[in-house]
């Protein structure tokens, strides 16, 4: 692809995210929007229509889901070049992509950061994976890049790191429901209880009596874990009790809150190598109140509080509570965050 303005078509079925990334590619003068699709057969239609230069394609839509999306459009369209940009994070899903043709993968989380990165990549004819994820082995295709040329190669962090790896990095994921949530809460954790590292749970009761009843599902001695300190549960209503002030987080409580965490962590791994993982719940629950700057405060906190310590940070949110028109935009702005 030459360096003049590139022809771009933005799929995605949920409104907030496909107004963001068309607001964010709109920031570069040589990109140029050129069509919106709500669903996978209407995404098909307009490739096939349109034929643009690159397509930001998300995989779970309605009708006809990414994969076979994409699938069709390399048929249809097969000098369009694809960036998934998506919540799903399984490596077996970002193979698969890569498989069918895909020449970039974006995780919706880091959208902010990374959209616009991945785009140049793919008109540079290099392929794009978004940090956050690791351990994939793309295939070989004359558009691959080399293993030292990979975007940000040393930020590719897993949240659940393999023993003895101890990474730092902080995540946000948005879920459809609170089942969705307590999916990807188990896998987070779960991962990490597998690598040895110790896990501290800030959610609801309902969802703690949820993470507890997959843990059994799963055949996880959560049990043996809380018994040794690896697993550490906390309402999420009176962990904010303890460093809110004036409707918003005090950064003073808030580490000396996470310092004491960290300390009972610690004796949890007797001053070995592993590393701690962290989900909850705080920035959410927050947002859904209407106190929207404290939760952007937390985030903030949270991307300081991986810099200071050893651990992994996985932040959930229910897509629900950016239904509205204001809570859209504020959705672009903790995207950035």
């Amino acid at each position: 692809m030459d360096g003049s303005t590139a022809r771009i078509l933005v799929v995605d079925d949920y409104e907030p995210f496909r107004r963001f990334f068309c607001s964010t590619l709109a920031k570069r003068a040589d990109l140029q929007i050129v069509g919106e699709a709500t669903d996978g057969l209407e995404a098909v239609q307009k490739a096939e229509e349109l034929q643009p230069d690159l397509i930001v394609l998300d995989l779970g839509l309605p009708t006809l889901n990414g994969i076979e999306a994409a699938r069709q459009i390399r048929r249809l369209s097969p000098k369009s070049k694809i960036i998934v940009v998506t919540l799903e994070s399984a490596a077996d899903v970002v193979q698969e992509a890569f498989s069918l043709g895909a020449q970039g993968y974006v995780i919706k989380t880091r959208a902010g950061s990374d959209l616009l990165a991945a785009v140049e990549a793919v008109r540079q004819g290099r392929q794009f994976i978004s940090s956050g994820l690791s351990g994939l082995t793309l295939p070989n295709t004359p558009e691959s890049q080399g293993p030292d040329d990979l975007h940000d190669e040393e930020a590719l962090l897993s949240p659940a790191p393999r023993s003895g790896e101890i990474t730092r990095s902080h995540e946000v994921e948005f879920y459809s429901d609170d089942a969705a949530l307590v999916v990807g809460f188990t896998r987070f954790i779960e991962g990490a209880l597998e690598a040895g590292n110790t896990a501290i749970v800030v959610v609801t009761e309902s969802h703690q009596k949820s993470l507890l009843q997959r843990f059994q599902e799963h055949g996880v001695n959560i049990a043996a874990a809380i018994e040794e300190g690896r697993y550490l549960p906390l309402d999420v209503v009176e962990a904010l009790s303890t460093f809110m002030v004036s409707d918003l987080p005090d950064p003073v409580r808030f580490f000396g809150v996470m310092s004491d965490l960290m300390a009972q962590a610690g004796r949890a791994t007797a001053g070995g190598e592993s590393g701690v993982a962290i989900c909850g719940e705080c920035a959410s629950i927050l947002w859904a109140q209407g106190k929207v700057d404290a939760s952007i405060q937390v985030e903030q906190l949270c991307n300081e509080l991986a810099t200071r310590y050893e651990m992994n940070i996985l932040c959930g949110f229910l897509l629900s509570s950016f239904y509205s028109e204001e809570a859209q935009q504020m959705l672009q702005d903790m995207c950035k965050e």
